[in-house]
């Protein structure tokens, strides 16, 4: 096996959280794995939502199913490392006029909208190539290919991807030590962050980042599927799930 690492940044970003939408539209803090998924599918060229919704008039509404990237690609595996001051990434509220007529009953047809934006957003992805959709990934970025543009969230926010590359996969058996991605909470406990060993070894100020993100689709109705991620500088003593070393001495866990 082999594992892909790109560099994935852009200017802002807008992962939109579906929950809030009465003052404003706010923003998930990192890219999820179903926004990644969204790029890659973009890439290959993989159908989306507005393809499935023109799709879905001809359904029966008790059939279920998922956009067509999200149905070729959900068994890739990633792995997400912030590259951000302790895995946090600033974000700003911006305010812009949509005056295209339709976009709101208003008089005059302008909305005036509200959007959270992630600033200067960065990380690096690494990708399992241990299936044949992942080998198509790792090809496109390897031969700089793209059907669509890929971009962070919505199309407003364009994507940058540098920095592509490929290396052996490398699985460790892991006693205790830094883990440089997201990692699901439910496969560590509080007791295990050993934030004293840390400051011990090189008097670093410890820090825990939590965030709920989405990590699959519902098939019936579409909403996001969430998990609990951390990220820390914090040694980790006990993890279940594979732990995979990378060519730069970084630990992940792909998901």
């Amino acid at each position: 096996m082999e594992i892909l690492r790109f560099m994935l940044s852009g200017q802002s970003a807008f992962f939109k959280k579906p929950d809030v939408n009465s003052y404003g539209y706010f923003t998930y803090g990192n890219v999820h794995k179903v926004a990644l998924l969204g790029i890659f599918g973009a890439i290959l060229g993989y159908g989306g939502y507005n393809q499935m919704q023109k799709a879905g008039k001809k359904k029966k509404a008790e059939e279920k199913g998922y956009p067509e990237f999200f149905e070729r690609l959900q068994n890739v595996q990633v792995s997400i490392l912030p590259c951000a001051p302790k895995g946090y990434i600033p974000k700003k509220i911006q305010v812009f006029n949509n005056s295209v007529g339709y976009a709101s009953g208003e008089k005059g047809g302008n909305l005036i909208v509200k959007e959270q934006w992630l600033e200067m957003p960065k990380w690096e992805i690494c990708v399992l190539i241990n299936t044949e959709e992942a080998e198509k990934i790792r090809d496109a970025f390897l031969k700089k290919t793209c059907v669509f543009c890929p971009y962070l969230g919505k199309n407003d926010h364009p994507a940058n991807i540098a920095k592509v590359s490929v290396e052996p996969a490398q699985a460790i058996e892991f006693t205790d030590g830094r883990i440089h991605s997201l990692v699901l909470s439910d496969l560590v406990s509080e007791s295990e962050l050993d934030y004293d060993e840390l400051i011990e070894q090189g008097g670093i100020s410890s820090f825990l980042y939590r965030e709920s993100l989405p990590v699959s689709i519902d098939p019936w109705v579409n909403q996001y599927q969430m998990r609990e991620f951390i990220y820390t500088d914090g040694f980790l003593t006990k993890l279940s799930g594979e732990i995979y070393h990378l060519s730069d001495n970084k630990n992940i866990m792909f998901f």
